[in-house]
C-alpha cells in the first residue's frame, strides 16, 4: 500500500471520530457548567439562582435542536418544542420553589446548589426518556451522579489533606534520618559486602 493510501485510509476515520466529538460537545459543556455551578455555589456560600435557570434552558434548548433532524413535518416539530417548554417551565417551577425563603431557611446555601443540580439531574433524565435519547438520558444520569461525588469529595478533602501531611511528614522524617553522606553509606555497604 503506497503512503497517499494509507494516509487517505486515515482521513476518513478521523472526520468520523471529530464528527462524533463534535456531536458530543454540548453534552460535555452542559455536564461541565453544571459542576462548575455547584462549585461556586459551595465556594460562594450564594445560590445562583440565574445561572441554573439559565443552564435549565440551554439543556432545554439542546434536547429540541439535537431531535429536531430527527422529525418529520411541521406538526412534530412543534409537537416537540410545546412538549420540551413545557418540561423546561416545570423544571424552573420546581427550581424556584426550592428557593423560596421559607425552604431556603431549611437548607444550607451549599446544599441549595446540590438540590438544584439534583432537580436539573432529573429534569435531563426524563427529557432524555421522552426523547429517546441515549446522550440526553446520560448527561442526567452523569449529573446525578456528580452530586454525591461532589458531596463525598468536600467531605473527604479534609481527609485527603491529612493524608497527604502525614505522607510528606514521614518523608521529611526519614529524610531528616539519614546521614546525608553518600561516602558513609558507601563504605558501610562495602564492609557489609566483604564481611559476606
Amino acid at each position: 500500500m503506497s503512503e497517499f493510501e494509507a494516509h487517505s485510509n486515515d482521513a476518513p476515520a478521523r472526520s468520523t471520530t471529530a464528527r462524533f466529538l463534535w456531536q458530543q460537545l454540548p453534552y460535555v459543556v452542559a455536564l461541565l457548567l453544571a459542576i462548575v455551578g455547584v462549585a461556586y455555589t459551595n465556594v460562594s456560600h450564594q445560590p445562583l439562582t440565574g445561572y441554573w435557570e439559565f443552564l435549565a434552558l440551554a439543556i432545554g434548548v439542546v434536547c429540541v435542536v439535537t431531535k429536531w433532524p430527527e422529525i418529520e413535518g411541521k406538526e412534530g416539530q412543534i409537537r416537540l418544542i410545546w412538549t420540551q417548554a413545557l418540561h423546561w417551565i416545570a423544571v424552573l417551577i420546581t427550581m424556584n420553589i426550592m428557593l423560596v425563603s421559607g425552604v431556603q431557611q431549611l437548607l444550607p446555601t451549599p446544599a441549595t446548589g446540590l438540590v438544584l443540580l439534583t432537580l436539573l439531574a432529573l429534569g435531563t433524565f426524563l427529557a432524555g426518556l421522552s426523547l429517546l435519547s441515549l446522550q440526553i438520558a446520560f448527561l442526567g444520569l452523569a449529573m446525578g451522579a456528580a452530586v454525591p461525588a461532589i458531596s463525598w469529595l468536600k467531605q473527604s478533602i479534609f481527609f485527603f489533606l491529612l493524608g497527604a501531611v502525614l505522607l510528606i511528614g514521614l518523608a521529611i522524617s526519614f529524610w531528616w534520618r539519614q546521614d546525608g553522606s553518600p561516602s558513609q553509606s558507601a563504605a558501610r555497604d562495602i564492609t557489609s559486602q566483604r564481611e559476606d
